[in-house]
């Protein structure tokens, strides 16, 4: 099979698609990766359908004129509210983080409760209610916005008082709901999922999306006969505001040195 050289584009609103980024790598490691991370106006989680979908839009078409062979919308907000936009606007697959952690909350949950953890955005879309009931009509979905976590990672607060207050804060209210399976319906959050952990207790299930849709990604290029099967793999990152803070930031969540920050300003 001839090897596709082409990159693997993903998008996300600030530092949490890194995440997903990582997870294609560990599973697809000879794939070129170009992220875009829409630093300027990041929290998409509190912004509207329009503006949400203008942003990605014009992120795509980006990544699209880099020739990339996918598109991977990282972020929950924009795969919720912008998803189908951004598919019928560029011509080649675009996956979003959606589909697969519904997907896979409702195989993993044995009590048929799902507690959804998300930005206002998401959870006032209730696309992933809508979802798990196509999978699944049993199951019970609660959803809990928890507005606070993105900007906190933003500013790398990963562990601390700060942090650990504001997750006390959104999570043991949540836990009266009793769910055995928790989605972490942000890419930000698995930054942070130790400490999500620790409240919900070993017996809950914490559905991370990034790695759900690496091995969607990975299947739809073996399906596509698009794997890139030689050579060494780049990164290249894009950030549209304060790319040598973005840097550092990502270092934390990738682990080990990053390839150059590059400024890319949004058309709008």
């Amino acid at each position: 099979m001839k090897s596709d050289d082409r990159a693997i584009g993903i998008f996300d609103s600030g530092l949490g698609g890194l995440t997903i980024l990582k997870e294609v790598r560990k599973i697809l490691p000879k794939e070129n990766i170009i992220y875009f991370g829409d630093t300027a106006h990041v929290p998409y989680g509190s912004k509207s359908k329009e503006t949400v979908t203008t942003y990605s839009l014009d992120i795509a078409s980006f990544l699209e004129s880099k020739k990339v062979k996918m598109i991977l919308i990282a972020c929950n907000t924009a795969s919720a509210l912008s998803l189908e936009a951004v598919k019928k606007h560029i011509k080649v697959p675009v996956l979003g983080v959606i589909t697969p952690g519904a997907k896979r909350a409702a195989a993993a949950s044995k009590n048929k409760k799902i507690l959804v953890l998300g930005t206002e955005s998401t959870v006032k879309s209730q696309a992933y209610p809508k979802h798990i009931k196509q999978i699944d009509k049993t199951v019970d979905t609660a959803q809990r916005a928890c507005p606070l976590f993105v900007p906190i990672i933003e500013e790398g607060l990963l562990e601390g008082n700060i942090t650990d207050a504001a997750i006390r804060h959104y999570l043991e209210p949540a836990k009266i709901f009793k769910a055995d399976t928790v989605i972490l319906g942000c890419t930000h959050y698995p930054v942070i999922k130790k400490r999500i952990a620790r409240i919900f207790g070993k017996n809950v299930t914490l559905v991370d999306s990034a790695q759900e849709i690496a091995k969607e990604t990975k299947s739809l290029l073996t399906k596509n006969a698009c794997l890139k099967t030689s050579g060494k793999a780049k990164v290249h990152i894009y950030a549209s505001d304060s790319p040598d803070r973005f840097a550092k930031l990502s270092a934390r969540i990738i682990g080990g040195k990053i390839p150059k920050v590059r400024i890319k300003k949004l058309n709008i």
